[in-house]
C-alpha cells in the first residue's frame, strides 16, 4: 500500500501497488497477492505479473522454438508506466483469446 509516497510493506508490495495504480490508469483491472518476498498483480487468465520490488515479469505469450520454454517480458520496476503499458497490451490480446464465461458475465451483471 502507498499513502502519499510512504513505503509500507515489502519493496515487492510498494512495486506491485505501483504497477496496479498504473494499469488502473489504463483500464485495467488487477489485485495483488503476496508472500515469500514476491507480489503478484493478477490481471487477466494466463496474465499475473511478478515482482521481487527489482523488476516485474510476465509471460509473453510465447514458447522459444529452440527450447520450448515460455518467454517472459521483464521491466524494471523504477518505471511502472512503461511496463503497465506492456501488461495492457498483452491483456488486451487475451481478452480477444479468453473472454470471460457466462457465469462471470451473469456474477458482474
Amino acid at each position: 500500500m502507498i499513502i502519499q509516497g510512504v513505503l509500507l510493506g515489502s519493496p515487492a508490495i510498494h512495486a506491485a501497488g505501483l504497477l496496479r495504480d498504473e494499469l488502473a490508469l489504463q483500464g485495467v483491472e488487477s489485485d495483488i497477492h503476496d508472500g515469500y518476498g514476491l507480489a503478484l498483480v493478477s490481471v487477466w487468465a494466463d496474465l499475473v505479473v511478478w515482482t521481487d520490488g527489482m523488476v516485474y515479469r510476465w509471460w509473453a505469450g510465447r514458447v522459444s522454438l529452440r527450447t520450448g520454454w515460455r518467454l517472459y517480458a521483464v521491466y524494471g520496476v523504477d518505471n511502472p508506466a512503461t511496463a503497465a503499458r506492456g501488461v495492457a497490451l498483452r491483456y488486451a490480446e487475451l481478452r480477444d483469446s479468453h473472454p470471460r464465461s457466462e457465469l462471470i458475465v451473469r456474477a458482474l451483471s
